[in-house]
């Protein structure tokens, strides 16, 4: 199994070279990574939620500081830090279940105390607190079992008292350890499949012989508008042009490539064919929490557009793009290269003419 530091520095160079391309590769290979930083962290008796949680943060901190620009790491290390939190709650509530208040009998014949622990009403108060409050120095002195069991008279029953603990303790941690990666193991499946789920409801939104005007290039929307063609829906596709990177030429291609009716305009066209339109469909690179978009250049004029001839506007997204509005007041990048080549839109033998 290869070290996890050699994972998290390979991972972190990619990202600051912006050698991987899309939010759904990005968040599919931060999620695996986490996977792997969880599985190879090691689980102490006690708080192990807390040492699983404090790996994690570790390395996420390093995520985001290599590529502030891609929000998708982020939204990411904050889905698993939840997937921890929620895990160790339901195993601690597993636990507070199976433990029972005895209340004591009157009879004294009563031979049922022998076999199970008495606990109080202050213990169980205290495992409820635990189980419901974030680790704290107060939680990791109230050690449960201790406190709950009343230890047998003989030493050789305290002694298989220590050695159950013990394997209680063993248990939970790696229970623990295994619902996490599962958990995020489907989270991995959704991200995988978030395209598929997407298109799933491409019938419900698209019907015949209607306009679609879209602005980019989204994988999302690709296959949003296939699943409709694939469904016999007969519609047209305008595209705009997106200057400056002219993102909406490889849409037009693509679209056309797989058999759908597809038409490029340009970005000032925009005002006049929306009122032929029938709906605006477009991808977004992250989705705030206040309901913006995060979307390519051109988008708020196609909204304004919208909006003013009363044409529904849909955005696609997988799960994996919403972002807290927080994000972008810590997350202003440094490095040139975060804004793109300008290569691509100037070429260098232009130089001179900005010379004053």
């Amino acid at each position: 199994m290869p070290d996890v530091h050699a994972l998290v520095n390979d991972f972190v160079i990619k990202l600051r070279k912006r050698k991987i391309e899309g939010s759904k590769a990005t968040a599919k290979q931060t999620a695996e990574l986490l996977r792997s930083v969880i599985s190879q962290q090691r689980i102490p008796h006690i708080n192990q939620s807390g040492a699983l949680i404090d790996a994690v943060k570790g390395v996420g901190e390093q995520l985001i500081a290599a590529n502030p620009v891609e929000l998708a790491v982020g939204n990411i290390v904050r889905r698993v830090l939840h997937i921890i939190r929620e895990e160790d709650l339901s195993l601690a509530t597993a636990a507070i279940g199976g433990l029972g208040l005895d209340a004591g009998s009157d009879d004294d014949n009563d031979v049922d105390g022998d076999e199970h622990p008495v606990l109080s009403a202050a213990a169980v108060a205290a495992a409820a607190r635990s189980a419901l409050r974030p680790p704290s120095l107060q939680t990791l002195l109230e050690d449960l079992p201790n406190s709950a069991a009343v230890p047998h008279a003989s030493s050789s029953g305290g002694d298989s008292d220590g050695k159950s603990k013990s394997a209680d303790k063993t248990s939970r941690s790696w229970k623990l350890k295994h619902n996490v990666i599962e958990a995020v193991n489907e989270l991995i499946q959704d991200i995988s499949t978030c395209h598929e789920q997407i298109a799933e409801q491409a019938v419900e939104h698209i019907h015949q012989n209607e306009v679609i005007l879209t602005l980019g290039n989204s994988r999302t929307v690709i296959e949003f508008l296939c699943a409709a063609k694939e469904k016999k829906r007969s519609f047209r596709v305008f595209v705009a042009e997106g200057a400056p990177r002219y993102q909406g030429h490889v849409l037009a291609k693509e679209l056309v490539s797989r058999g759908l009716q597809t038409t490029v305009i340009t970005d000032s066209a925009v005002f006049a064919m929306i009122s032929r339109v029938n709906m605006v469909i477009v991808g977004a690179h992250a989705v705030m929490a206040n309901g913006g978009v995060i979307a390519p250049v051109g988008l708020n004029m196609v909204a304004l557009a919208a909006k003013r001839h009363a044409v529904p506007f849909v955005v696609l997204a997988g799960i994996h793009k919403f972002v807290l509005q927080g994000d972008l007041k810590t997350r202003r990048p440094n490095e040139p290269e975060a804004y793109g080549n300008i290569g691509v839109l100037l070429a260098f033998g232009m130089g001179q003419l900005l010379k004053l």
